[in-house]
């Protein structure tokens, strides 16, 4: 399973530090706030997205 979840998703959750970690982003990288990226399951859980 895949979970596609937006810039503005991730920071509504708490998880965006998280999530630009998990793709070797920074500060300094131009994020649009509909941005979408794809977690796998695994990563979802580790977000504490699903159980």
């Amino acid at each position: 399973m895949k979970i596609i979840i937006t810039l503005s998703e991730a920071m509504e959750k708490g998880i965006w530090q998280k999530v630009m970690e998990a793709f070797g982003l920074d500060q300094d990288h131009e994020v649009w706030e509909k941005e979408q990226f794809i977690l796998t399951e695994e990563q979802a859980r580790e977000f504490g997205l699903i159980r």
